[in-house]
């Protein structure tokens, strides 16, 4: 408690204002039986409150301070440079890791180089992951290119790829690729050809048990749920589409897993008799606060960090200063969370 604080605590002024304040919110502050969050114990007994140190988590070889990542959401457009400025010095500021958008822009050209080169910006100490859709991937191959990943690695001095599967995406995107390929067997073609380390996930409808099995058979270094509930890319090119398109294929948009259901698939894989690597796992999807972040972490039954997209995006347009405070409260929200509460 700070000294202004204690001061106006024990301050007769600040007394009276304090309770002033409680009797004027008091009925406002009524909270009814269904409002309760079903997920957790509150377990006010068990522990002091947070304190400014914790214990580091381990990620791609590298250190987290807390265990957020922000989910990669934009590249190419006017303003992703400064998004991912703003961005890259949080993680810098907080310790935090940050997955690029998509860099497809970059494979044959370094025009906007600029505005995706962060390592300066996040420094040396915090992972930062490049990103190319599995689309690309499939192409590069065929051309006999697929160097211009690891180049494309090399060259944002990141420390690994995300490849993000979209088959819903690129169908319905009006400019979409259409895959010659099942993902599954483009991923067991290329990770012994690239020198990166590569991480998967999907981009916004989750995957399914076998989905999920056939990845964890491979020798990925990490997987981003990705998960239905955020934001949904196969639903956000239906809107770009005409009205009758989209009656069409609208029930499409309403198909996926959300993040709570696949943790539940990779404990049960996880526990299965077959043997499956266990790579770096990132919960996202529907994530929409530190709560529902501590809820699946605790939930998951290895070690995970949780990410956000939008809700990062949504702070990190404008002046530094508001996304700064969006990070602190998300670290102290998580903190008490982790203090006070025990999942059912």
């Amino acid at each position: 408690m700070d000294s202004y604080r204690v001061s106006s605590f024990y301050s007769t002024k600040g007394m009276e204002n304090r309770k002033k304040d409680h009797i004027d919110l008091a009925f406002q502050s009524r909270t009814a039986h269904p409002e309760n969050d079903p997920r957790f114990y509150y377990e006010p007994l068990l522990a002091p409150h947070p304190v400014n140190q914790f214990p580091t988590i381990p990620f791609l070889g590298k250190q987290l301070k807390h265990p957020i990542w922000i989910s990669s959401m934009t590249g190419g457009t006017a303003h992703a440079g400064t998004i991912n400025r703003n961005l890259a010095q949080a993680c810098r500021e907080f310790g935090l890791g940050m997955g690029l958008g998509s860099c497809r822009i970059l494979l044959d050209s370094d025009e906007y180089l600029p505005d995706f080169a962060m390592r300066p910006v996040i420094g040396p100490d915090q992972p930062l992951v490049a990103n190319l859709g599995i689309a690309q991937i499939e192409n590069l191959l065929l051309l006999d290119q697929l160097h211009k990943v690891d180049e494309l690695v090399e060259k944002l001095e990141a420390d690994g790829i995300f490849i993000h599967i979209n088959p819903f995406q690129e169908y319905f995107q009006p400019e979409g690729d259409r895959l010659r390929k099942a993902p599954i067997d483009t991923l067991r073609e290329v990770l012994p050809q690239l020198r990166s380390k590569v991480l998967v996930k999907e981009v916004g409808q989750g995957m399914g048990k076998e989905s999920l099995r056939a990845l964890l058979e491979l020798p990925i270094a990490g997987i981003e749920l990705a998960a239905f509930g955020g934001t949904n890319f196969a639903k956000l090119e239906m809107l770009r589409a005409s009205e009758a398109y989209r009656e069409l294929f609208e029930p499409f948009s309403k198909i996926g897993q959300t993040a709570e259901e696949m943790v539940d698939l990779l404990n049960t894989l996880f526990q299965g008799k077959v043997q499956v690597h266990k790579p770096e796992i990132i919960l996202s999807g529907g994530i929409k606060s530190y709560l529902d972040g501590y809820y699946l972490m605790e939930k998951l039954t290895i070690t995970s960090i949780y990410g956000q997209a939008s809700a990062f995006l949504k702070h990190a347009t404008g002046d530094y200063s508001d996304l700064q405070a969006f990070v602190k409260a998300q670290i102290d929200g998580f903190r008490l969370a982790q203090n006070y509460l025990r999942i059912k």
